[in-house]
């Protein structure tokens, strides 16, 4: 069974379980303070969903769906990469 991991796509940050995002009033939220990743990117209060997520470590945003790793097809990539530099 493969297990997923989340981190950002773009600096590797892993967001613990007090990390908090805002659902900004600014594009369309409500205000409401809550880890993104508990809900997979729905505002508990709202139901607005997160298409970005911003890290909070980088500052940059992503697709909020490409935050989730699954860890078995990470590591078969990392091998297929591999096999593909042995044979150039």
């Amino acid at each position: 069974m493969s297990e997923s991991d989340i981190f950002c796509p773009k600096c590797r940050w892993k967001p613990t379980p007090v990390s908090r995002w805002w659902c900004t009033p600014k594009i369309g939220g409500c205000g409401h303070l809550w880890n993104t990743f508990d809900t997979r990117g729905v505002c508990p209060k709202c139901s607005w969903k997160w298409i970005i997520t911003a890290c909070l470590s980088c500052k940059r945003f992503s697709p909020h769906e490409d935050w989730y790793h699954d860890t078995d097809e990470d590591l078969k990539e990392v091998e297929e990469e591999r096999a593909v530099a042995e044979v150039e």
